[in-house]
């Protein structure tokens, strides 16, 4: 069995459609708001790719000019196909699975080996599947995504197939012990859509069955049952939700009792949701909170996790539980359940992952920030609890769990130890050192803290920091700052190869916060910054740049911030809101344009996170901190690296684009990377992430390593930008503004190169330049036609930098 953990379920973003976008434009049109840069939301249109291609080139020029690009670029590809990497487990019965990517299989492989095999130093591995040779034959470029298989053989499966990384996929039934797809099996073309087996010859399929069966979010919201040798429109409908919904979908839980639940999943927000149960007189409501979430089936009892207190018969279950319910009284009586605690949270340790074995429950939580490890034995009409012997001071997962007898696969990691998967047995609690990756940097001479920072009402939000032993506490160390602060989601240290050979090494400081929003300290800490209280993340954040800043372990001149997805609206608003607290801003994946959110791509189901533009408070408070919209003409921003892909088709690439527009508009510096495969990643292959992260470190390099702002100490400077609309001739003054505090302090004494070129209007564009004091640069550009045209100016100045 695969752990399915809750920040993959928060990914699980799917298409808007037509409904959510039309209700979107009309509360957006009632406010008479305009959108200059929509045309960019044709994600595919001539007149949008053209777009992106001319700033792709124009980035790529800036980045992959840098003499360090090409090193840092086969660094990452080295790091990404090691075939010494470790091989993460999927069990299925006495087989292990492994999805694994290298140099030769570019789109991947499924592969099989026996558990004792697996153990061993050298795992003779068995191609199960092979998408490189898949997407030949079928003419698409094919990703995995996974099994999904009928308990207990694990035999039959649905694999899962993606087209260039996209959330839509489409399924084919697959025999395991032949390694064949089944002639005449189940085939489900390309959607949105969940599957559960019922029998082997039925499934539940909820999915895009056409008009009218999908929600507005994009979401199936109709479950039909699919019976072998029929046709898949022959299939007949046994429940449906709501098309206002998220979404609704089946589950069938299995244990080794042989009970068998078939329940349906209606998400009536992302945080809120109903669930049924099928009896022979058809689906009944489960009395469960709206915030809970069915775990799984054991030994004849219900698990279910609660994100809201529950009071039952008087008895107040805490927010934070986990509890459990004996199956024949949820049969019996679904609208009077009565639940009994098998974990209950405490001031600091909070629930983070759950997963059964065949008799075991097996829970990970997080004690301030530090993962720990618990077998739970259901035992007579109670539990008895055992915690795994883990290190301290490392982050835990579940990797996989076994449900045909209780052996597992933990995860151990930390930002400078290799992570380790363990394998173990709920049944004596034992752990085996199974596998451990290869050390891919130096980290003898770093060490990891965990701090504290304060932020604007009082609350103390603790951050990790990974650094030199010998740091120096005077403010030049070159910082990284990450954080993601939304959906529940917990940020946790992990071992990357890609930080610690292309930052860390480097002496770079990388720092990891555990702001609100987040699920670090349980469902509260996640509510405290929901909707029209989302300053409270932003503040956090500030707050643990601000703390870093007053410890001296960096300044504002080399502190950058990097984040992804809800992670980069985070960078997007920080960026807008302290615009003079960074030094450089990687924007992934992002969220930008929170008046327009909900019409794009899977925007709609997020508004149980961000707030409606349909509800007036809530969006005077999206129009306050949306990046899209606080971006200012005249304000001195750092200049961000800006990352999308094209083929995202959950966040979508419209908000980074619009949002790279209007800097463009605004003549303020900025760097754009779209590639177009990969969905809501860095990359649908190894050598597309690796070519990924050397731009994003070389970018971070540039802006923060080099000798100063803008100005490296090789002999050619980095991309600078002169603001301003300006007409022939054009001056260039050298002191910029952002940076005149250290241009100031600089003395010259050798030669560089500067390149200019302005755009067809006139106006001044990048501009390799280095920055003097009081001098200027007047060039009148060359006309055709009226216009100028593209021209180089080349100027020769001494200097030296004198670093501060």
């Amino acid at each position: 069995m695969e752990v399915r953990r809750f920040a993959g379920l928060v990914a699980a973003g799917l298409v808007w459609m037509g409904g959510a976008r039309a209700i979107a434009q009309q509360n957006v049109a009632a406010s008479g708001d305009t959108d200059k840069y929509a045309w960019l939301e044709d994600v595919s249109g001539d007149r949008s790719m053209a777009w992106v291609k001319a700033e792709n080139e124009r980035t790529d020029k800036v980045l992959e000019s840098d003499p360090r690009y090409a090193p840092y670029q086969a660094e990452a590809l080295k790091i990404a196909e090691d075939p010494r990497r470790l091989p993460h487990p999927e069990l299925h019965g006495d087989e292990v699975y492994n999805d694994w990517q290298d140099a030769e299989h570019v789109r991947g492989i499924l592969r099989k080996t026996t558990v004792a095999d697996y153990l061993s130093e050298k795992p003779k591995w068995v191609t199960v599947i092979d998408y490189d040779a898949l997407g030949k034959k079928d003419g698409v470029k094919w990703v995995s995504k996974g099994l999904t298989c009928l308990y207990p053989e694990d035999e039959l499966c649905m694999v899962t197939l993606s087209a260039g990384g996209e959330d839509a996929d489409t399924q084919r039934e697959f025999n395991l012990k032949t390694g064949k797809f089944v002639e005449g099996g189940f085939v489900l073309p390309h959607s949105k859509q969940n599957v559960a087996w019922v029998d082997k010859d039925t499934l539940l399929v909820a999915r895009d069955w056409g008009v009218g069966t999908m929600t507005a979010s994009g979401y199936p919201f109709v479950v039909k049952q699919w019976k072998r040798g029929t046709k898949l429109e022959e299939a007949k409908e046994v429940y449906r939700g709501q098309a206002s919904d998220i979404s609704a979908g089946p589950t069938v839980l299995n244990d080794a009792q042989g009970h068998l639940l078939t329940l349906f999943v209606r998400a009536v927000t992302f945080f809120e949701s109903q669930t049924f149960v099928m009896t022979p007189q058809g689906a009944k409501l489960l009395a469960l909170p709206a915030k809970s979430n069915v775990q799984g089936l054991i030994d004849g009892r219900l698990v279910v996790s609660i994100d809201e207190d529950w009071s039952v018969d008087g008895k107040k279950l805490q927010q934070g539980s986990l509890v459990a319910m004996k199956l024949d009284e949820v049969m019996k009586d679904p609208a009077h359940l009565k639940p009994a605690v098998v974990f209950e949270p405490t001031a600091q340790e909070f629930l983070q992952e759950v997963s059964m074995t065949k008799g075991h429950l097996l829970v990970t939580t997080l004690n301030h920030v530090q993962g720990k490890a618990y077998v739970y034995t259901p035992k007579g009409g109670g539990w008895t609890k055992k915690p795994l012997d883990v290190p301290a001071n490392s982050s835990v997962s579940l990797i996989s769990t076994n449900d045909t007898d209780d052996r597992f696969f933990l995860g151990i990691t930390g930002f400078l130890t290799p992570s380790a998967d363990w394998l173990g047995d709920a049944g004596t609690g034992s752990l085996v050192l199974a596998k451990t990756a290869p050390s891919l940097f130096d980290a003898s001479a770093d060490v990891v803290e965990q701090l504290e920072a304060t932020s604007k009402d009082g609350t103390k939000v603790p951050y990790f920091v990974a650094h030199r032993k010998d740091l120096k506490y005077d403010g030049t160390n070159p910082t990284l700052l990450n954080a993601y602060g939304g959906f529940q989601v917990s940020e946790t240290p992990y071992y990357s190869g890609y930080i610690g050979k292309l930052w860390l090494e480097h002496g770079g400081v990388y720092v990891l916060a555990n702001i609100r929003g987040g699920g670090e300290f349980g469902p509260a800490w996640h509510e405290a910054g929901l909707k029209t209280h989302r300053q409270r993340i932003y503040d956090d954040f500030a707050a643990v740049g601000q703390d870093l800043i007053a410890r001296k372990i960096t300044s504002t001149r080399r502190l950058g911030i990097m984040g992804g997805s809800n992670g980069g609206l985070l960078m997007g608003v920080e960026m807008t809101q302290h615009p003079n607290l960074w030094g450089a801003v990687v924007i992934q994946v992002p969220l930008l344009d929170m008046l327009h959110y909900e019409h794009i791509a899977a925007g709609a189901s997020w508004v149980g996170e961000y707030g409606s533009v349909s509800v007036p408070e809530e969006r005077a408070f999206l129009a306050s901190i949306s990046p899209y919209e606080q971006l200012k003409p005249g304000v001195k921003y750092p200049e961000p690296l800006i990352f999308t892909t094209t083929k995202d088709d959950r966040v979508g690439p419209q908000h980074a684009r619009k949002f790279a527009a209007k800097m463009e508009e605004y003549h303020e510096p900025f760097l754009y990377d779209e590639i177009v495969e990969g969905g809501h990643a860095a990359g649908a292959d190894l050598k597309e992430t690796a070519k990924t992260w050397a731009t994003v470190y070389v970018y971070l390099t540039e802006k923060l390593m080099d000798s100063a702002a803008g100005v490296s100490s090789a002999s050619e400077s980095p991309v600078l930008h002169i603001g301003g609309s300006v007409k022939p001739p054009i001056v260039i003054h050298t002191v910029d503004p952002h940076y005149s505090d250290e241009a100031r302090q600089a003395k010259f004494s050798g030669s560089v190169l500067v390149y200019l070129w302005v755009d067809q209007h006139g106006n001044p564009s990048h501009v390799r330049a280095v920055q003097g004091v009081g001098m200027q640069y007047k060039f009148k550009p060359a006309m055709q036609d009226g216009n100028p045209v593209k021209v180089d100016l080349y100027v020769k100045v001494n200097f030296q930098i004198k670093d501060h």
